[in-house]
């Protein structure tokens, strides 16, 4: 999978070479290139953004640099793909459909993914009117309904997301069949040893008996009535009528 990531601040996607992400760009399965966006302007100030056509607070992202660097990472991308490859381009943005673990499963099937990183009060609108016609794919995703200062954040969040699902990424790809949302259901609890503890205020815990029974079946049946049960209490609107 390549992944390009456009941005004023670079280094806000540091982390990405921390951790899974970052042992899978080393392991080549994840290609990651962080583009500053400043290096498609012409002027000496490198200026990005402008007043807001028609009044209003804040500043807008011109559309001059986007669209210059749309087109040289699409140049650059195609040439190690090859030429009829195309990129899904991501905005995050507060006005984009949710980003759900369902969306994350799609685009992780994806080869080529590029995440532009909007700051201020947004991007000017004929940017998405151009890619549209210029023949890019176009995906505005939201990570939920509040505002973030820009894409950065959205986009460490959602590259991490995608990236856990590429095949080879996670070590016991089974984890990925039974976590939150992978089923529609949030996770059941989850413990280890020691089976019975006593915590600092001296009260003793144990799990639940069924957990060391070593009847599979059992478990795997409990496990799931706790995730219902679990959803049911913090994310009721995930479960269907029926409850289950």
């Amino acid at each position: 999978m390549r992944i390009d990531v456009i941005t004023i601040f670079p280094e806000y996607l540091a982390p990405l070479e921390l951790s899974l992400i970052g042992k899978a760009r080393r392991d080549g399965l994840v290609d990651l290139h962080v583009h500053d966006l400043r290096d498609w302007t012409h002027d000496r100030h490198r200026t990005v953004d402008d007043s807001p056509l028609g009044g209003g607070a804040g500043m807008v992202m011109k559309p001059e640099p986007w669209a210059a660097a749309f087109h040289a990472v699409r140049e650059a991308g195609r040439a190690q793909l090859g030429e009829d490859a195309s990129p899904l381009v991501v905005f995050p943005n507060p006005a984009g459909a949710p980003f759900v673990q369902a969306t994350a499963q799609e685009w992780s099937d994806r080869p080529w993914l590029v995440f532009a990183c909007g700051r201020y009060e947004g991007i000017d609108e004929r940017v998405y009117e151009h890619l549209a016609d210029a023949g890019f794919e176009v995906a505005l995703a939201s990570l939920g309904d509040y505002v973030l200062n820009g894409g950065e954040v959205a986009v460490l969040a959602i590259t991490e997301a995608v990236v856990r699902l590429v095949p080879g990424v996670v070590g016991n790809a089974e984890s990925l069949v039974e976590e939150s949302h992978s089923a529609g259901l949030l996770e059941y609890p989850l413990y280890t040893r020691p089976a019975r503890w006593e915590d600092p205020a001296g009260t003793v815990r144990e799990v639940p008996p069924i957990l060391l029974s070593g009847d599979h079946g059992r478990i795997a049946t409990w496990r799931h009535e706790q995730a219902v049960e679990r959803t049911r209490q913090r994310r009721p609107d995930l479960l269907d009528p029926a409850g289950d």
